[in-house]
């Protein structure tokens, strides 16, 4: 046991191992001006005590801390990013106060700790909204940046764009509690909560159903009748029939097109024409109204 301005040190492990018990408080709390950085990440402040114990005790870098509620028997792993707190306090994030069920002023024990390298994380969304973010690994590995150490079961907290997002932990390798700093580590995300897919095949079939319903519009190819140049009565195949022209619907293209192959269909009428105008069939135009004369003059 080793006295340090009224503190009590603990060295285990040949002296290299810190443990001590600070009550806690949000960084919100930290005296001085407001600093939003602190709240994006998962490092605390500890007192400078602990900076003169662990420097002279020569701890292993990066230093690395687990964090225990005795009472609750909760636990998590957080780096450390200043020594400014008061002798006696230290600084948490919301989010790790949170996961340690933890209030203002809750004593918690705090001990230095060596922690693999990350090869791999896997994460779940808790809300549905992290799916609006375009590219979500990107802006992981950016908030990650802030962290030292990640543990299984916790509820991390990131921020983007202004808005928070909380993912939980759901694995880490090759441990339960792992560093990722300055590590290549693997990273998937699980189906957010409340996340439904959507029924994909069942709107896509009355898609398809719709496509086989194509216009079909009659042509007739000739309306008076034919006559054969010998004279003779034309035979039964040689009648005239509708002939049915199949068109395709506006956007359905036509998978029977031949490369280099043009196409003129001049059997079909334009609307204009389709549709007769009022007063067509009763009306009987006259060519011409007035008086003609001839060029040549007559004689008498």
């Amino acid at each position: 046991m080793f006295h340090f301005n009224g503190f009590n040190m603990e060295f285990l492990d040949n002296g290299r191992s810190f443990q001590e018990t600070y009550k806690c408080f949000p960084v919100a709390m930290l005296p001085g001006n407001e600093r939003e950085d602190l709240e994006r990440g998962g490092k605390i402040i500890m007192p400078p005590s602990a900076l003169d114990v662990l420097t002279r005790h020569n701890v292993e870098y990066p230093m690395l801390f687990k964090l225990t509620n005795r009472a609750q028997k909760r636990t998590t792993h957080a780096g450390v990013l200043e020594f400014v707190a008061e002798e006696g306090k230290c600084y948490l994030p919301l989010w790790m106060m949170q996961n340690l069920l933890i209030t203002e002023g809750s004593s918690v024990r705090i001990e230095s700790v060596s922690l693999p390298v990350a090869t791999f994380s896997k994460f779940q969304p808790q809300s549905t909204d992290f799916l609006d973010i375009t590219n979500p690994k990107a802006v992981l590995e950016n908030a990650l940046r802030n962290f030292a150490c990640l543990t299984k079961g916790d509820v991390i907290a990131i921020k983007y764009n202004k808005k928070v997002y909380e993912l939980c932990v759901l694995e880490t390798r090759p441990g339960d509690a792992v560093s990722i700093i300055e590590c290549d580590m693997n990273v998937e995300f699980e189906a957010a909560i409340g996340y439904e897919p959507s029924k994909s095949k069942q709107e896509v079939q009355p898609l398809e159903e719709s496509q086989d319903h194509v216009m079909e519009e009659v042509v007739e190819t000739f309306k008076g009748s034919g006559v054969r140049l010998d004279g003779k009565k034309k035979k039964d195949n040689q009648l005239d029939a509708p002939v049915i022209k199949r068109a395709l619907a506006r956007g359905v293209p036509d998978y029977d097109y031949q490369f280099g192959y043009l196409k003129f269909d001049r059997s079909i009428k334009p609307i204009s024409e389709r549709v007769p105008k009022k007063g067509d069939e009763d009306d009987d135009p006259v060519s011409f109204h007035g008086q003609g004369f001839s060029m040549k003059s007559r004689k008498i």
